[in-house]
């Protein structure tokens, strides 16, 4: 088990496997990264380096970020789709993580199945990054870290998340956990955080003194909040789940009204967002909120995590 931990601590799998101070480092470079971006400079410290892009779902913000994010750096991506690899039915994970350890430098996989990026994490003798999961998605929680110390200290904030308890939220509740801050949680008892991923926070917040609340109650989560973050009520793979889904979270919609509960803080989304679902258009498009901040900052997030593992 320890030699299984050492070699997932190699990649970037959950934010959970980090120390604090080691998420921190991660956060100036990332800011560094980005203001050297904004100035129009380039830093080549990926230079000849090549990253393995796994896609099993379709992407947006993860596909670009990363292959931009790498480019930026010097190096390059090669794009692998399902098809193309057959992992579990050509091949095994086992074969495709020493294979692609033989010919490029690290591998990114956004997959359904947590175990088969811990499969990847377990084979491989590079690093390997879970660009997202049905379990976590630590990627987006470390845009999200990069966003909200633009406004504050993360350690000394308040972040409300209102909604689905899925892989976003999984993610955010480690991040809170491991860092030390305060979070308040509302979600459906149907659809709430996994037992062991709040198990997990729980156990972590006894060493960083982390405040986690967990609630059904919207309105009583965003008090005191500074940041209001929600995320889709269906995910990829629950579409046929969607009419249940939008009964069960309709009180849960992040929209004027809830905000008039805390009327000063930002608002979040990951993205995509469904205008009119868990979040307004009025929201989404308001001076408070920081949607499109979360998604440029998933470049700069991502260009740290690329250069700790590959530098």
């Amino acid at each position: 088990m320890a030699e299984h931990n050492a070699r997932k601590l190699r990649g970037f799998i959950s934010v959970a496997d980090y120390r604090a101070d080691e998420l921190l480092d991660l956060l100036d470079r990332a800011t560094h990264l980005k203001r050297l971006h904004h100035m129009g400079e380039s830093r080549q410290s990926l230079r000849g380096k090549t990253l393995a892009m796994y896609f099993e779902k379709p992407s947006l913000r993860t596909h670009v970020t990363f292959e931009a994010g790498i480019s930026q750096l010097g190096g390059h991506a090669i794009l692998l789709r399902p098809e193309q690899v057959g992992i579990g039915t050509r091949e095994t994970p086992q074969d495709v993580a020493r294979a692609l350890s033989r010919w490029v430098h690290c591998i990114m996989a956004r997959t359904f199945s947590h175990s088969l990026v811990e499969q990847l994490a377990w084979e491989a003798d590079i690093p390997v990054i879970n660009g997202l999961t049905d379990f976590l998605h630590p990627c987006q929680a470390m845009a999200d870290l990069l966003t909200i110390r633009e406004k504050m200290d993360p350690q000394q904030s308040t972040l409300a998340y209102v909604g689905d308890g899925n892989n976003v939220a999984h993610s955010l509740v480690l991040l809170a956990a491991v860092l030390g801050f305060r979070m308040q949680l509302a979600t459906p008892s149907t659809h709430a955080i996994l037992p062991r991923i709040r198990q997990q926070a729980d156990e972590l917040a006894k060493t960083s003194g982390a405040v986690i609340t967990w609630s059904e109650d919207p309105r009583d989560a965003v008090k005191g909040a500074n940041f209001v973050y929600t995320d889709t009520w269906t995910s990829m793979g629950q579409e046929d789940e969607s009419v249940l889904r939008r009964k069960i979270f309709a009180p849960y919609q992040v929209n004027s009204a809830l905000l008039e509960n805390c009327p000063e803080a930002w608002v979040m989304h990951c993205m995509p967002a469904h205008r009119g679902e868990e979040i307004t258009d009025e929201v989404v498009d308001g001076p408070r909120s920081l949607v499109y901040d979360q998604a440029e900052n998933r470049l700069h997030a991502q260009k740290a995590i690329l250069e700790h593992l590959m530098d």
